[in-house]
């Protein structure tokens, strides 16, 4: 059996990396930011006061703004939301779909949007194939050791299939299993980490993420820092970008700790700090005109889901790729964008 993989990123991508949302509201620049503020002194004439005390009284008056005056300490002040991380844990209790010596699919978190494969077998290359009720089919790499596996479909049935490499692109099947999945919380799939956006409690891709939400009032403000952070912080890894293989995973804490990475790292940090964050954050994947891209869409209580790359002008949401933008410019930005036509989904994760 021949499979392809849709995790291929095509080796003439330039200038594609993750998309994200940012928040452009009038004059303000980032969440936290301190609130301008006005003098709000009345002026006083030399009518006003005696001309013998007029240098003590302004004296007296700089004493006493200086002292009602907050210091500034150049530290961020704590926003009204609570940024505490929280990273849900994958289970894998025992209800399981299939297992045998060298292969198991634990079905124990079907409801809440996901399976956990382990593979313990000594096959190459390993693959797994997921098709909801969507009809759309997933391609999977396996590795050894567990691994969570998203249901990002909706409820309903899922066939997951598993194969072993036979040699070149022929593959034999391991095994075929249905799983019906009641999802009980349709945003659950985008809070748990999986194999595409992995993290946990301890990465310090969550720890970053609390730091940045820690001025914040809202979710929207998270996003934005979140956002700005990521395009301020990682430049795009050409070299990777055209040397690539099939089977490639983001590593978030890598992508912070080399500070570069390609669209598919891009999505995937932002995402793994949006859902520690307890902000639902799909990883779409699909076509940026002919190139293969990656990026996300977040959902905000009160506005729902917020599709693709965003910024918000005060009113309208807006298409904005922030790589293109840095790399071309705001007017190739706007006439690649376009009203979206040339962002495809292909998948989500």
């Amino acid at each position: 059996m021949e499979t392809k993989h849709h995790g291929k990123f095509h080796n003439t991508l330039t200038a594609v990396a993750i998309a994200g949302m940012i928040m452009t509201l009038m004059s303000i620049t980032a969440c936290g930011a301190a609130v301008s503020t006005s003098a709000l002194q009345q002026s006083k004439s030399s009518a006003d006061v005696p001309a013998s005390n007029t240098s003590d009284s302004s004296e007296n008056n700089k004493e006493q703004k200086k002292d009602e005056e907050p210091e500034e300490s150049g530290e961020p002040v704590k926003g009204q939301r609570d940024n505490t991380s929280r990273v849900l844990v994958p289970s894998a209790d025992g209800d399981m779909a299939y297992s045998d010596s060298s292969f198991s699919i634990d079905k124990s978190g079907a409801s809440a949007g996901y399976v956990v494969i382990d593979y313990e077998g000594s096959n190459d290359k390993p693959k797994l194939q997921v098709t909801g009720p969507e009809s759309v089919t997933y391609t999977f790499d396996v590795h050894r050791g567990p691994e969570t596996i998203p249901l990002t479909q909706g409820s309903g049935s899922y066939q997951i299939c598993a194969f072993e490499n036979i040699g070149g692109t022929k593959y034999a099947q391991l095994c075929a299993v249905s799983v019906d999945a009641d999802i009980t919380n349709e945003y659950s799939p985008y809070l748990y980490p999986n194999q595409y956006v992995d993290f946990t409690a301890d990465s310090n891709v969550v720890a970053l993420g609390e730091e940045l939400a820690f001025p914040c009032n809202n979710d929207l403000e998270v996003v934005s820092n979140v956002y700005n952070y990521m395009i301020d912080n990682v430049v795009y890894d050409t070299d990777l970008a055209t040397s690539v293989q099939s089977g490639y995973l983001p590593d978030p804490d890598n992508t912070i700790a080399t500070g570069k990475g390609i669209c598919f790292d891009y999505a995937a940090c932002m995402a793994s700090m949006l859902r520690s964050q307890q902000i639902p954050t799909r990883l779409e994947i699909g076509y940026a005109g002919d190139a293969y891209h990656a990026w996300i869409s977040t959902y905000i209580d009160e506005v729902g889901w917020v599709n693709g790359i965003v910024e918000f002008d005060g009113t309208n949401w807006e298409l904005m790729d922030p790589t293109l933008a840095a790399s071309q410019g705001d007017k190739f930005l706007k006439s690649f964008i376009g009203d979206g036509n040339n962002y495809v989904k292909v998948y989500q994760y």
